[in-house]
């Protein structure tokens, strides 16, 4: 399920690296199944907050057990992405097709910003 990468600002507000591992019920699924439940209940969350909020997701399986995948959200505000939160919570892919393990909010660069400095970065 690919979707045009947005630009929502040249630096967003916030980004949120969720941790998630998939649920039995999500793995009873067929492939096919899973991408229309991820159709049906997030492509419509994205399209709704398309120019707030972006979403990339990586897959982590292969290397880790507590965790089976990162959704990296970059949002253009805090309120942007609490209503995302919101909208998620309504669908069964919080906490029924994956656990949310873990929610770890970052503002990028924020220590040089707070010094008046140049970011650090390669």
């Amino acid at each position: 399920m690919s979707q045009p990468q947005t630009p929502i600002a040249d630096r967003p507000e916030i980004t949120v690296f969720m941790l998630v591992k998939t649920q039995p019920e999500w793995l009873g699924f067929s492939i096919d199944e899973r991408f229309a439940q991820l159709a049906r209940h997030l492509q419509p969350i994205l399209k709704k907050h398309q120019t707030d909020v972006r979403l990339r997701f990586f897959d982590v399986e292969f290397y880790s057990t507590r965790v089976t995948d990162l959704l990296l959200w970059e949002a253009r505000t805090h309120k942007a992405w609490q209503l995302v939160v919101e909208d998620l919570r309504e669908t069964p892919i919080w906490d029924r097709y994956f656990q949310i393990v873990d929610i770890l909010p970052g503002v990028e660069d924020a220590y040089a910003d707070n010094y008046g400095r140049e970011a650090v970065t390669a």
